[in-house]
């Protein structure tokens, strides 16, 4: 993966004409594997929560089966650069990991069909989603960024990241209808094998676009693999350090409420599917509309006064939900939380990764995956606990609400030791990994879409 080198030569020049063919495949394929990919996603792992309580294990499960197993995932990239030398190929990597993330679905179309899986199940069928899942982020990172020209980059960049972004609303929201339209004839689960069903063929298909992609250098010659321990002992009092560390405690407090707004919307609030879809969009939609008008900020005031603006912003979110359970006001919330999120996020991934050289960024998101899984794993424990001995009881929720908002004001003190990172970039491809329901996201970024240039 990351900085494995070879000893092989670079391929000989190809004629003008031949490239030119082969780059127009590359990203039309590429632009296909997204959208296939972003349906996935709005089909498949957003729906595991509902699925979850459908067939009658606890709200506690369903909010574990969300987050702890995305702990496998950060551990699994872990392995990717033994992996891929022993492949000698970060393609065929990412398309296995695609595979074996398509396979996580079948356990769950199952368990629809029988009506019934146990605990440890639903465990495993997660823990394999995100496996496949974040074992390709840095694979796929260097393998992208030698199938597309730096001149064009930008632009399908950011061509990509709103086709994906239209696949999974269109998907979740036509999950959620389907889902209702199953909850009125009776016929919930048949549904969700579904759904999981189509979510399945979907990553098959995003397999074989990735198989049809071509690998100019299966291992680039000018990546820096630089191990875990080094980069934590280089960032221990560094800028970049200070963000990373401010980023992570947020993510404990986030997450101690985040997997659990599902089994609150359905189970304390009775919501129907289709309110729980529409409700989610909205915070979805204002967060890709805030995008823009958040890079433009960014470029006028600088990415470290937005995530500040963004970082103020987060904080009350969790805790207006126990201020009402009117409807309407939760579709207030959620589009201020998108719009939030979307300053937070963005101005995040513009600081921290712009500010470090090119080709040590594969190996530090490896970094920033382990330890955001790691933070959010234990956050969703902490949480799960809580709401386990309070019997998950209705207050419980609104306590957790208020504890997620009061951990996010505490983390605004290590914001203030972050010092100026100057950065030139106002946009950041993603790669959504899965949609959350208050605006908060497990997007990766698409490191080929950052400047080159970094600035301290």
């Amino acid at each position: 993966m990351n900085g494995l080198t070879s000893d092989d030569s670079r391929p000989e020049p190809q004629p003008r004409g031949q490239r030119v063919r082969r780059l127009t495949h590359n990203l039309r394929v590429s632009q296909a594997d997204a959208a296939a990919f972003g349906v996935m996603v709005g089909l498949g792992e957003t729906y595991l929560p509902l699925f979850v309580l459908t067939v009658g294990l606890s709200e506690v499960m369903s909010g574990l089966v969300v987050s702890v197993p995305v702990l496998l995932g950060g551990l699994l990239q872990m392995v990717s650069p033994w992996a891929v030398g022993l492949l000698k190929s970060h393609k065929r990597w990412v398309v296995f990991c695609s595979m074996l993330q398509a396979v996580s679905f079948v356990p769950l179309i199952w368990a629809s069909i029988v009506g019934h899986i146990p605990p440890w199940a639903a465990l495993a069928a997660a823990s394999v989603f995100w496996a496949g899942g974040l074992g390709t982020g840095p694979a796929w990172n260097v393998w992208i960024g030698t199938l597309v020209p730096r001149t064009i980059r930008a632009h399908f960049f950011a061509k990509r990241t709103r086709l994906q972004q239209l696949t999974v609303l269109a998907g979740f929201l036509g999950g959620g209808f389907a889902l209702r339209y199953g909850e009125q004839h009776d016929c919930v689960l048949t549904v969700f094998a579904v759904l999981f069903a189509i979510a399945c063929v979907c990553r098959v298909l995003s397999a074989l676009f990735l198989a049809a992609q071509h690998e100019p250098e299966p291992l680039p010659l000018d990546r820096r693999r630089v191990p875990v321990l080094a980069q934590l002992r280089s960032y221990r009092h560094s800028a970049g350090g200070r963000l990373l560390f401010y980023i992570i405690v947020v993510q404990f407090g986030v997450w101690i409420t985040g997997p659990f707004f599902a089994p609150y919307m359905r189970e304390k609030l009775k919501f129907s599917y289709s309110d729980y879809a529409v409700l989610i969009a909205f915070s979805f939609v204002f967060k890709i509309l805030a995008l823009p008008m958040c890079g433009r900020l960014a470029k006028r005031w600088g990415a470290r006064r937005l995530l500040t603006l963004g970082g103020i912003g987060i904080v009350p979110m969790a805790g207006m939900w126990s201020i009402s359970d009117n409807y309407a006001w939760l579709c207030l919330t959620q589009i201020t939380a998108g719009v939030c999120w979307a300053a937070y996020e963005l101005a995040f991934f513009l600081l921290f990764f712009e500010s470090i050289p090119a080709d040590e960024r594969v190996s530090v998101l490896t970094l920033f995956n382990l330890l955001n899984s790691a933070a959010l794993a234990a956050g969703a424990l902490l949480g799960g606990v809580i709401l386990h001995f309070a019997g998950e009881a209705q207050w419980a929720y609104q306590a957790l609400f208020a504890l997620s908002s009061v951990w996010r004001a505490l983390a605004l003190i290590f914001l203030w030791r972050v010092p100026h990172i100057e950065v030139t970039g106002d946009a950041v491809g993603m790669q959504i990994e899965e949609l959350r329901p208050t605006g908060e996201a497990l997007d990766g970024p698409i490191l080929s879409s950052l400047p080159d240039e970094t600035r301290r």
